[in-house]
């Protein structure tokens, strides 16, 4: 949003100068949301609604957070609540439904048919950037306050009815007082970094490899997803549309991208496929290229008085399954309801369970993402046998269908109110 567009019906700014030093501003809100990805911007969207207010405040440039290329599958509660946002139009218009994926090991693929096996439920591919930019542009469309480049950016008083964000933006300090503070700042951010240490558990796991990710204007190799395992290493076969692919190799933490070109890149992927994809996969240069570290992590809880906590804030998992956006989301469902009913029914009930609800799916998406990494990647340490057991592991999931349902039902995503 331009510099010294009109802020909402409930922000209010006053300007004041202290003793001829840094100017200082203050704007009084009701929701001070840190971090403009896709939890933080969803959330702004969806409390807007809902008519209460929100402020974005982001460190980086609007262009930096459209930079970063993530993962794109959404299961069907993150594609209901985009539409509930009013932001899915270009989603279904662009976005590729998929019914089911393969996963090949021992040289041959073998089908997961999720629409069979979950009662009709399927995924949609459709890149993490491109729901950014589509709330990025609501956002802006409706007026909304999001203030990018935003500098020490600090939580205070979380713990006191009367929280504020404070940041420094051409050469002046800012100040918002709100009723309350959404961490949706990332693994990095400030808020979670806040938080009491001795209010805070954290639970990690870091995998001993990472995920090489090309990026090519390049036709798929097939038009759903391969999950490949093979004694190289993990390979993923993925989109991003029917004429733009997204290619994953594991490989060594101690590796660079630099050590990669594009022509060992393509080599390595078709050592990894079976005959069929080798035979159909086009190749072409490389319009991204990086390389990123796998992990399982947690913090308990996810609540600190008047501050939440809501996506990569709170956890991260592993790429394998794609559920780190699709987290993200539902957190923010948990989150915005609680928010609207605290205002609209005079109610903290929903604010008292955020953390237990969210933590209950979070786990339940965390052991998935963990058991599917485990499954589906190369572990040196774990010899030829560790290659057996996966094999006796798979052949047993696509010949089991109870075992292919599992899978299956996890892959699509578990319902908002599953064991509630």
């Amino acid at each position: 949003m331009p510099d010294g567009q009109a802020l909402p019906k409930l922000a209010f700014i006053v300007l004041r100068q202290l003793n001829g030093d840094t100017p200082m501003s203050t704007t009084r809100t009701q929701v001070a949301i840190v971090g403009a990805g896709p939890s933080g911007l969803l959330l702004g969207q969806l409390l807007h609604k809902a008519g209460i207010d929100a402020i974005i405040v982001e460190r980086q440039t609007g262009d930096y957070v459209l930079s970063r290329i993530r993962a794109g599958v959404l299961e069907q509660v993150c594609i209901d609540l985009l539409d509930e946002a009013g932001v899915g139009q270009r989603m279904h218009k662009e976005g590729l439904i998929h019914g089911g994926f393969d996963l090949l090991f021992k040289g041959a693929r073998h089908r997961i048919d999720m629409n069979k096996l979950t009662g009709g439920k399927n995924v949609m591919v459709y890149g993490q950037t491109e729901v950014t930019r589509d709330l990025m542009d609501a956002r802006q469309a409706a007026g909304l306050p999001t203030v990018y480049e935003a500098g020490n950016v600090q939580v205070h008083d979380f713990d006191s009815q009367k929280p504020r964000v404070t940041y420094e933006k051409n050469g002046q300090l800012h100040t918002i007082e709100c009723d309350f503070i959404a961490g949706c700042d990332g693994f990095h951010g400030v808020c979670r970094a806040s938080a009491p240490k001795n209010a805070i558990k954290e639970f990690e796991k870091v995998y001993p490899f990472g995920w090489l990710g090309v990026l090519s204007d390049t036709p798929p190799v097939h038009h759903e997803l391969i999950y490949a395992n093979s004694p190289r290493g993990f390979a993923l076969c993925s989109q991003r549309s029917e004429t733009r692919s997204r290619y994953y190799l594991q490989v060594p933490l101690t590796d660079k991208v630099e050590q990669w070109s594009d022509e060992a890149f393509w080599a390595e992927l078709r050592n990894r496929l079976d005959p069929e994809a080798r035979e159909h996969l086009v190749t072409g240069p490389s319009i991204e290229k990086s390389i990123a570290p796998l992990r399982s992590f947690v913090t308990e809880p996810m609540r600190f008085g008047r501050m939440f906590l809501a996506g990569d804030a709170a956890h991260i998992v592993p790429p394998t399954g794609a559920k780190g956006l699709n987290l993200a989301a539902t957190d923010v469902k948990y989150l915005s309801n609680a928010i609207i009913e605290f205002y609209q029914d005079k109610t903290e009930a929903g604010i008292d369970t955020y953390s237990e609800r969210c933590l209950r799916r979070i786990w339940r998406a965390e052991r998935f993402s963990w058991w599917f990494t485990s499954l589906m990647h190369n572990f040196p340490e774990n010899g030829e046998i560790g290659q057996k057991f996966q094999d006796a592991e798979l052949d047993y999931l696509i010949h089991s269908e109870s075992g292919s349902r599992t899978i299956a039902e996890n892959y699509v995503g578990l319902p908002l109110d599953f064991g509630d």
